[in-house]
């Protein structure tokens, strides 16, 4: 029998010291079910990446020790063959049994359990004694697998549980697509971004954006690595097919610390039931990880093709293309005039037009409030509708009352909302309530790693600590591939701490996509210092604004206070408000124009905009 807390063999009332590492071996042996297991898994599995052995020798003298334990040979496997260069498979036969030893085998595994054979070359004369030895070294031998295979059975149904309730924070990996057409990626995708969105209601679990979750759509890594980057615990992935009308999915929880499978299920689906599979497959793996679980919502019946034009939109929408994303959240509408998400995928467009865009529109403004208030009357548990008409009270009526009531709503629905948090960590801040802003900054980072990479930079440079932004926007140029906004923060931070030259550096970072500009704010700097600098850096925005035809007032102020023009500072937030800028509603935030906290004039701008003053 196995004492799995010692990892020893006790065979006939005997102590048989195996050792740790022999015991995790034949425990993993046994798990792969006779498949070979190489020496690489082994390696990772058996040794941490930070600990430096002889792996070869290592393992060499582990295996040898679980053989001398099974009383087995290389040379002759009973139970432990090797495949060289490769690694090990389990091949013995093992005889599963519960506690009260019944038989536990699968029911088409009806033949007897079998005895090792004599070696084929063995002499045809055996007396009886000897016989009889044979017989009970083979009796002995499958006690002991007997024994072996009934604990293992129980360590590794304990280790799964142990393993799902470590279970706290999620990340939901892109599903494959295995329709082998890649125009079916949408489809993926679409499905990797509702389950989601789903499982992020559970306020029991901390889930991972889809856009951070997404970075690793085709990437083939360790999923511990993964992991590790995105800081949770536990991974879900799987694929898709789509054929025709049916739809088969497959997927896997794992522990990601120990590379633990905790449960898998795959599930057929006719295409027009396929928008309930979400909510089935949230609900199991909130039971799977003990998580509380809300009940269901009513299922509102959804036409499949409604719902297929609405996955396509959300795919244009999440690759920032705001005008074919509102083609297919309209033609989802036409199809099913009330599906409230296609409504919100409208409300999501709209906003992006009205609050992103370098030129943003009135129209869009009024359009996003329509569609954003319409898709909260179909459906007032909409989250992201919620979220929608939040962002419209702040960015677009200057509405602060009405906004924080909002993203409140929103929090309440989906507490793992990354936009949401941020969102809320702005309106908190307008009305000074800065640490509350703080900490809804942080939880949506953590939430959306890979998106929010400069946000709580910008966080700490907006309350002027300086130094943690510059440790903080460094810290994430380490890993982050979206450099632009972390150099313009650190430029920003650099020059408001009064180091000119380092903030310099950071704007020709800024434009290292264009070397010849990037030269030409370098030369500026060497000829006439940081003034000469920052007068380069107002004449390339004008250029710039010529070249599109589009300028922005607010852009323009920030250019004129890194040169302290209190008159140009001004009369551009001026124009600002008198075009309704959205990001006006956040001046306050920059410490660029704090020299000009004393202004009457911008004292009067401020009283206009609704702002609690912060001077």
């Amino acid at each position: 029998m196995l004492d799995l807390r010692s990892g020893e063999l006790r065979k006939f009332g005997t102590k048989i010291k195996m050792g740790e590492q022999s015991f995790r071996i034949l425990c993993l042996l046994l798990d792969a079910q006779g498949e070979i297991v190489t020496r690489e898994e082994l390696r990772t599995k058996l040794w941490a990446s930070d600990t430096f052995v002889d792996f070869d020798h290592g393992l060499n003298s582990a295996v040898q020790r679980l053989r001398d334990c099974l009383s087995d040979s290389a040379g002759k496997p009973n139970w432990i063959e090797t495949i060289p260069r490769r690694g090990y498979r389990f091949v013995g036969r093992a005889d599963f049994r519960d506690g009260n030893g019944v038989a536990t085998n699968s029911e088409n595994d009806t033949e007897p359990p079998q005895t090792p054979e004599a070696p084929s070359n063995a002499s045809p004369r055996v007396n009886r004694r000897t016989m009889s030895g044979w017989v009970v070294a083979a009796a002995g031998f499958l006690l002991v697998m007997t024994g072996l295979a009934v604990g293992y059975r129980l360590y590794a149904q304990s280790q799964k549980r142990q393993a799902a309730r470590r279970i706290r924070s999620l990340a939901v990996l892109p599903l494959e697509n295995l329709s082998g057409d890649p125009g079916q990626d949408y489809f993926a995708d679409g499905m990797t971004d509702e389950l989601t969105t789903i499982l992020a209601k559970n306020v029991s679990l901390r889930v991972i954006s889809r856009t951070s979750a997404m970075q690793y759509k085709g990437v083939h890594r360790p999923l511990r690595d993964i992991a590790r980057e995105l800081a949770v615990d536990g991974v879900l992935e799987g694929s898709v097919a789509r054929a025709g009308s049916r739809v088969h999915l497959n997927v896997q929880l794992i522990y990601a610390p120990t590379d633990s499978h905790v449960w898998a299920d795959s599930y057929d689906r006719d295409f027009n039931e396929i928008y309930m599979l979400p909510e089935e497959l949230s609900q199991r793996v909130a039971r799977e990880v003990k998580t509380a679980t809300s009940p269901a919502p009513p299922q509102r019946y959804i036409s499949p093709e409604a719902h297929d034009a609405y996955l396509q939109g959300r795919y244009f929408w999440y690759g920032n293309n705001p005008d074919r994303s509102l083609e297919y959240f309209e033609k989802a509408i036409r199809l099913q005039p009330d599906y409230a998400a296609a409504w919100s995928g409208l409300a999501d467009s709209y906003g992006m037009k009205a609050i992103l865009d370098d030129c943003p529109t009135k129209d869009a403004a009024d359009r996003m409030e329509n569609t954003a208030r319409k898709a909260v009357a179909i459906d007032d548990s909409s989250a992201e509708a919620h979220t929608s008409l939040a962002a419209w009270y702040f960015f677009l009526a200057w509405d602060l009352p009405h906004a924080e009531t909002e993203s409140q709503r929103s929090l309440e629905l989906n507490p793992n909302h990354a936009d949401a948090h941020l969102l809320r960590s702005y309106i908190l801040y307008t009305v000074h309530r800065l640490d509350e802003s703080l900490e809804e900054e942080k939880l949506a980072t953590r939430l959306d790693p890979m998106k929010f990479v400069s946000e709580l930079g910008d966080a700490y440079r907006a309350r002027g600590q300086y130094d943690e932004s510059i440790a903080e926007l460094l810290r994430r140029s380490e890993t982050s591939a979206n450099q632009a906004f972390i150099d313009f923060g650190l430029a920003e931070a650099y020059w408001l701490k009064g180091m000119k030259k380092e903030s310099v550096e950071e704007w020709e970072k800024v434009y290292s996509g264009d070397p010849a500009r990037a030269s030409a704010l370098r030369e500026a700097y060497k000829v006439g210092g940081p003034d000469a600098a920052a007068q380069w850096l107002l004449h390339d925005k004008k250029a710039a604004a010529t070249r599109s035809g589009c300028l922005l007032p607010f852009e323009m102020a920030l250019r004129y206070a890194f040169l302290g023009d209190r008159n140009n500072v001004l009369k551009y937030l001026e124009i600002s408000y008198q075009e309704r800028y959205p990001w006006l509603i956040m001046v306050q935030s920059e410490p660029m124009f704090d020299f000009v906290h004393s202004e009457p004039r911008y004292q009067v701008l401020i009283k206009k905009i609704g702002l609690p003053p912060a001077y």
